[in-house]
């Protein structure tokens, strides 16, 4: 796919804004759950109180993101970038990251890359068949680099391992790859970071008290276990318990029917996380369906349209977003200066851009809520994306 010629100005890349999500929905059945207390000295009992209002906090990191942009072309300036076959490999296709893939096209545009040397791929289903069998087709066409989200990042370990030792680069997006030769650098959201804040946005939409439920497509993924610590940790200082933890196991679906069973069974409780992309959304059926949108709050992880939709309406308090749309952007040119400067010399470049632990380039964490919804969808047309 083309994308245009233009570079992004200044004051875009100023007030750059994203479309979200911090893990990916794809069909499955089935759910657990982790009956656990957190956050706080006793349960409040369920409010009909409306939620109070939520300040969206919409900076992101992109005055950072701006200045390193502008390194990396800067160090790239001359460079033969002749022999650059780059690739960005996530793990499904969502409506997540269509403005990660706005990004991508748009830097292989800047970089004079054609589609055959610039690819784009989402798993249709989101299988680890499907990654695998296009990384195999990636390396069949000789790629110098590749950004990605994988699917099993332990089963992935070992194919890095000997993708790195053949000189191709490879960047984690999206979610770490700790214990991989791709550790030492990872683009996308500080996932404890974005928790936090979906946590301090509930303690507010409930005034301090209450009780919560937590649902989410995965108890054990590292983005997700990370986003429920800080979520629990966002509440610190209030009254406000979390009563459940349920694994949906990346099903809408059952996401909502799990939601439904949590409100017939606990009429206290007032407040619902959702930390998958499709969580939001599933939420507020679930609540819609039980006539209970005065009394329990929800606040979700990223924007897919629907959950756009219930913010808009009200059903959903706040919403937490980062920024795939830098992901692919910056993603693309840290893979051209790694081909063409070498490793280290990129990684000089990146590393005052870092957070503190060293590895991590943060691709924002923000909060959209009813009040910054139309300024978000106007930066996100002004992107290209739909």
């Amino acid at each position: 796919m083309s994308t245009s010629r233009h570079r992004i100005t200044a004051a875009l890349a100023a007030t750059l804004l994203v479309a979200s999500a911090a893990a990916c929905s794809k069909n499955a059945s089935g759910s657990s759950s982790s009956n656990t207390g957190s956050s706080g000295n006793s349960a409040g009992s369920g409010s009909s109180t409306p939620p109070a209002a939520l300040t969206g906090t919409v900076t992101f990191n992109q005055d950072n993101l701006a200045k390193l942009d502008v390194a990396l072309k800067g160090a790239l300036a001359g460079k033969a970038l002749s022999g650059l076959n780059i690739a960005m490999v996530v793990n499904v296709a969502a409506d997540y990251w269509k403005a990660g893939q706005v990004g991508w096209q748009k830097a292989c545009s800047e970089l004079g890359l054609s589609s055959s040397h610039c690819t784009y791929y989402a798993p249709p289903n989101g299988k680890l068949t499907e990654q695998n069998s296009e990384m195999e087709t990636l390396r069949s066409q000789g790629v110098t680099g590749y950004a990605i989200s994988a699917i099993d990042p332990t089963s992935a370990a070992g194919t890095i391992h000997t993708d790195v030792q053949h000189g191709i680069s490879v960047l984690a997006i999206d979610s770490p790859l700790p214990g991989t030769d791709a550790a030492s650098l990872y683009l996308g959201t500080p996932n404890y970071t974005a928790g936090k804040q979906a946590g301090e946005a509930m303690k507010a939409v409930l005034g301090g008290k209450g009780k919560v439920a937590v649902l989410v497509g995965s108890l054990t993924a590292a983005n997700a276990t990370q986003r429920i610590q800080g979520f629990e940790d966002g509440l610190q200082g209030s009254s406000i318990t979390v009563v459940q933890k349920v694994n949906d196991n990346l099903s809408a679906a059952t996401a909502t029917s799990d939601a439904e069973t949590i409100l017939a069974n606990n009429p206290d409780v007032n407040g619902l996380y959702g930390v998958y992309s499709y969580d939001g959304p599933a939420l507020a059926q679930a609540v819609q369906s039980a006539g209970k949108t005065s009394s329990v709050h929800i606040v979700s992880d990223d924007t897919d349209a629907q959950t756009l939709g219930f913010i808009k309406s009200g059903v959903i308090s706040g919403t937490v977003v980062q920024m795939p749309y830098q992901q692919g952007y910056t993603g693309a040119y840290i893979l051209a200066a790694e081909k063409a400067l070498g490793k280290d010399a990129t990684m000089a470049i990146i590393k005052p851009y870092l957070e503190s632990d060293g590895s991590t380039l943060s691709s924002g964490v923000g909060l959209v809520t009813s009040s910054d919804l139309a300024a978000y969808q106007a930066l996100e047309a002004q992107l290209g994306i739909s």
